[in-house]
């Protein structure tokens, strides 16, 4: 079949490799700089390849540094954040999409109000809350502020308007009750969907550093952004391991987006047709 090139293609084609190349070069560059030896990282005029490539930046960040320790409290922490917000979301979602309340209208303008406001608003009150429960330097002090996510209920309370309504009548005939609806029918007729909504969850709470950052002091329980942002405190000018933590920080997200590429881009697709 014969390719039919027109203006308004090749005008998409050129912006998405624009905007390729924009993501890639800095990702490039950082993985280009960590193989360098430190010296080479500050020669003059710059050079895109290292001379004598060398993994020294990373097994420096490994020895000298608690990256181990801060990559499993950042799996923890974004593991819990996205268990937690999925179950919270999806129940919220149901009840909102299926039943009928006082004041569900009101509150879910809150819901929506609630995408409005800037975290960095709530700063304050959350960290005086989590003092009072004695959760600061806590895993939990971490987690549950990330747990609420609006925006996350509003795009499954939008999924589960379009799925018909038969399903649970037939459930129902069937002696179903409302959990077992929401669990048998909902959950896996919305799974490419909540596929999406976690990996979103999952890297939103890995890259979270402003709360993490407020809400610990003790340097075991950092997560990866608030570690990394010491390591370049203390290491100064030695470009080449920044880069060495930036790669690895960043490492993991590749990974998770690579292996769920495919459910991300089918549940974002069905979202945009059933909402």
């Amino acid at each position: 079949m014969r390719t039919t090139w027109t203006f308004p293609k090749v005008a998409s084609i050129v912006g998405a490799v624009i905007l390729a190349v924009i993501w890639l070069v800095p990702l490039l560059w950082a993985l280009d700089t960590s193989l360098k030896p430190e010296p080479e990282t500050t020669l003059s005029p710059i050079t895109w390849l290292p001379q004598a490539p060398t993994t020294e930046a990373y097994r420096s960040v490994v020895e000298q540094g608690d990256l181990i320790r801060w990559f499993m409290n950042s799996s923890v922490v974004s593991i819990l954040v996205t268990a937690l917000t999925l179950v919270v979301s999806v129940l919220a979602a149901y009840g909102f999409s299926r039943t009928s309340f006082p004041g569900r209208r009101v509150l879910f303008g809150l819901i929506i109000a609630g995408i409005l406001v800037p975290p960095q608003v709530l700063i304050v009150p959350l960290f005086q809350e989590m003092t009072g429960l004695g959760l600061v330097d806590t895993y939990w002090g971490i987690v549950l502020p990330q747990v609420v996510a609006p925006v996350m209920v509003f795009v499954l309370k939008k999924f589960f308007d379009g799925i018909s309504r038969d399903y649970e009548d037939a459930a129902r005939v069937d002696g179903a009750t409302r959990w077992r609806i929401v669990w048998s029918v909902m959950v896996p007729m919305s799974r490419p969907i909540l596929v999406a909504v976690g990996i979103f969850t999952f890297i939103g709470a890995w890259n979270n550093f402003l709360w993490p950052f407020i809400v610990t002091t003790d340097p075991s329980m950092m997560t990866i952004p608030v570690g990394l942002a010491n390591v370049q405190g203390s290491y100064g000018l030695r470009y080449a391991q920044i880069m060495a933590s930036a790669v690895l920080g960043g490492l993991p997200l590749l990974i998770v987006y690579a292996l769920f590429q495919r459910h991300v881009v089918r549940g974002v697709g069905d979202a945009g047709i059933k909402g």
